[in-house]
Formats: structure tokens, C-alpha cells, sequence
């Protein structure tokens, strides 16, 4: 079993490789440094946005980014709000990108 990084120092590696690949991101919620989830938004700059989290498979404990929702940006901002008032811990980051660009299915960021 390996350890998991603190939620703090993922989500400055991750802001370092987007702003290495000129994806515009944004912490728009600072959730918990040590254990905090993360959800990241990519808003296509049309009025459309899609956010992703973390989860885990119950039968391989193998991790994966699933989308959480995508559609018109203002419901996915609703819906992240909501999940910000039941999760304090929650970290937000919003990405800008027209091609909806995560890296999140590059090594190091994929599991």
C-alpha cells in the first residue's frame, strides 16, 4: 500500500502542471491541507463546464477520476456549492480550457 499525498501538496504539483502546459486554474475553494477530496471544474469557456473527483473502486481500491457533472456551467457551480456546504474539506480548482484539458489522465495525476 502506498501513501497517499496530502491534499495540499497534490493540488500545488497539479496548479504547477497546468500552468506548464498554459491551462488558466484557479483554487476557488481551499479545502483541508492534509486530507481534503478534490474536485477539479474545466469550464470550456461556451457556458458549459465539467467536474471531476476522485473515487475509489470498493472491489480493487484502484483510484480513478470519474466525471461528477457536466453541463451548463452555472448548475455545475450549483451543484459544487452544495457539495462545499457538506464538505468544508473540499478543494475546488477551476481550470479554463476550450478543449476541455484536465491532464488528469497523465501519470502521476491519473490514480
Amino acid at each position: 500500500m502506498s501513501a497517499r499525498l496530502a491534499s495540499g501538496v497534490w493540488v500545488s504539483a497539479y496548479l504547477t502542471r497546468l500552468r506548464l502546459a498554459d491551462i488558466p486554474a484557479y483554487v476557488t475553494a481551499k479545502g483541508d491541507p492534509t486530507a481534503g477530496a478534490v474536485v477539479v471544474k474545466v469550464a470550456l469557456l461556451d457556458g458549459t463546464a465539467r467536474a471531476f473527483e476522485r473515487r475509489s473502486d470498493l472491489m480493487t481500491g484502484a483510484r480513478a477520476w470519474i466525471v461528477l457533472a457536466e453541463g451548463q456551467e452555472v448548475e455545475v457551480d450549483a451543484l459544487l456549492a452544495r457539495a462545499r456546504g457538506r464538505d468544508p474539506d473540499l478543494w475546488v480548482i477551476e481550470l479554463e480550457d476550450r478543449l476541455g484539458r484536465t491532464l488528469l489522465d497523465q501519470d502521476g495525476l491519473s490514480d
